[in-house]
């Protein structure tokens, strides 16, 4: 499947750290960032299978724009998880688009029947054309931290209208470069008690089976899928560039039994692992579907195994490539780019 993302569209987006005009219209007219949302609150509450290979094949053609409808479509989610009249009014907003950061690296101070927000936090995928932004936060009461049963801070998520947040230039990564991730901060807007909202499947405001999914082995299979569609995308671009570099020896790359051989074992190994990878995800879906308890940690488990297999082949390829695929302006070399700056997510590290 194409989605016509032509590559001088994404060549021109990674010098410009940001998705071009094209892309985001894209992106709207597609309707991608609803996609998780749900379908009474205007969303299109895709099944889960059918969105995670949605994903892969937007970043396949991608990376910066894979991830950017990843993560912006994922916090559209929570609107499963707002007051549906809320979820209504942000989803009818024009070009809608949620971005966020998990990290509670900011306050909520109770106030009145709302909460006054202050905080920085980093890394929200599209934060250009947000027009929220959701967010974690410290709860506190006349400057007191809140303590949970546990006597933890309590931390609660937070929807927020983009005009109350200012939106920090920070994102200067090598790779995934028009992802445009950015910092922002919020310096004591006010926001009443309904844009507050606790992510779990028994605070669920809308019925259907995304929204009994747990968050977290949601979160591992979409972007997952993204450093998938990544890895297979410079794996045809090696394939092909390997079919044109010559060999010490005088033979085409592809045609020596090395390049040939560790090319074979590294398509064998993504397919092989990728046929499990939504195996399980189908299964945990049918058990979502039939209201059973999903196995979050098997999910996990071959999430990370799907990542840890596409880092290996991308790592094994890429010496066979020569220096074009070190050439920043090639197109390998901004796949190879995004890949690995999108394995730094914090989620995605190696299993001990």
């Amino acid at each position: 499947m194409s989605f016509g993302i032509a590559t001088d569209e994404c060549r021109a987006a990674d010098a410009a750290g940001w998705l071009t005009p094209a892309q985001q219209a894209l992106i709207h007219q597609r309707d991608w960032l609803r996609m998780l949302a749900p379908r009474a609150c205007g969303g299109a509450e895709l099944a889960l299978p059918e969105l995670v290979r949605l994903e892969e094949t937007i970043a396949q053609q991608d990376g910066s724009m894979g991830w950017v409808v990843t993560l912006c479509a994922g916090a559209g989610w929570f609107a499963g998880f707002l007051a549906p009249g809320l979820a209504r009014a942000i989803l009818a907003t024009p070009n809608v688009c949620l971005a966020g950061s998990g990290a509670p690296t900011g306050y909520a101070d109770r106030d009145g029947d709302g909460w006054r927000l202050v905080g920085r936090w980093d890394i929200a995928s599209g934060a250009p054309m947000a027009t929220h932004f959701t967010l974690n936060a410290v709860l506190r009461e006349h400057g007191t931290v809140l303590a949970d049963d546990a006597g933890k801070p309590r931390i609660r998520a937070f929807v927020v209208p983009a005009r109350h947040v200012t939106v920090e230039p920070t994102w200067r990564s090598i790779g995934l470069r028009a992802s445009a991730s950015h910092a922002y901060r919020i310096d004591g807007a006010w926001v009443p008690a309904d844009h507050a909202f606790t992510i779990d499947p028994a605070c669920a405001t809308a019925p259907g089976p995304l929204y009994r999914f747990p968050f977290m082995p949601l979160a591992y299979v979409t972007l997952a899928a993204n450093l998938l569609g990544m890895a297979r995308h410079f794996l045809a671009l090696a394939r092909a560039l390997l079919a044109t570099r010559r060999h010490p020896s005088g033979v085409a790359m592809l045609e020596a039994p090395s390049a040939a051989a560790r090319l074979a074992a590294a398509d064998a190994a993504v397919d092989a692992v990728r046929t499990r990878f939504y195996a399980r995800l189908d299964e945990a879906w049918a058990a979502a579907l039939a209201h059973s308890a999903v196995d979050g940690a098997a999910l996990q488990a071959v999430a990370l195994a799907l990542v840890e297999t596409c880092r290996t082949a991308v790592d094994t390829l890429y010496p066979f490539c020569g220096l074009q695929a070190a050439h920043g302006d090639s197109a390998i070399n901004r796949v190879w780019r995004d890949f690995h700056t999108a394995t730094q997510h914090a989620l995605l590290l190696p299993e001990d």
